[in-house]
């Protein structure tokens, strides 16, 4: 026997929305005039970014440091080659004031897990290099690292794998314009006369 009111049973229809309340107006990020799935993708997203962030302060408390500590031993150990790495180019890949950077920097060195140097080229700026207790630590971390990032991209084929690191390259550069463009609007709108009344 047919159903009857087959379609209220599946998922309700969105209503239509006004374009002025659009979150986003690219007609690439739309489906049917609708940015429902565009809101749906930005909250998965921060979904993701939430897990990652615990995943990082748990990789930190494995080895005594904060989760922002963490990340900054890891991009030292990436980027610092022969000659160190300057805390300037630290602070650029992890989207942060070169001050803050430096502040957590100083409890490594404390910590014994990064020790730093005048640049002979540049004295006003400072090289970071990892520790021999540093390597050590990650070696520790390396086995749980394995096992962490398998869990969290086993989803993952390696075509998969590819285009989303291409995609994430374009997207980190968009979001960094995007932040700074955000900065701009709220000291505008926290200004005399703000619309928002903030």
């Amino acid at each position: 026997m047919a159903e009857s009111g087959g379609a209220s049973r599946g998922q309700p229809k969105p209503a239509p929305v006004e374009p002025a309340l659009l979150t986003i107006s690219r007609h690439e990020m739309l489906v049917d005039g609708l940015d429902v799935e565009f809101r749906t993708l930005i909250h998965q997203i921060l979904s993701f970014t939430r897990c990652i962030a615990a995943v990082r302060e748990g990789f930190g408390a494995i080895v005594g440091v904060s989760g922002v500590q963490y990340e900054i031993m890891m991009w030292v150990s990436r980027l610092e080659g022969t000659d160190g790495v300057t805390v300037g180019d630290i602070s650029h890949a992890m989207r942060q004031s070169s001050a803050f950077t430096t502040i957590e920097a100083g409890k490594l060195v404390e910590k014994g897990l990064l020790e730093k140097s005048v640049d002979l080229k540049d004295k006003r700026r400072v090289r970071l290099r990892c520790t021999a207790k540093w390597r050590q630590a990650l070696a520790t971390l390396a086995p749980y690292q394995q096992r962490i990032n398998d869990t969290i991209f086993a989803s993952l084929s390696s075509q998969d794998f590819r285009e989303l690191s291409r995609i994430m390259r374009g997207l980190v550069v968009d979001a960094d314009r995007a932040a700074h463009l955000m900065e701009f609007i709220v000291r505008q709108e926290r200004g005399p006369g703000t619309r928002l009344g903030l």
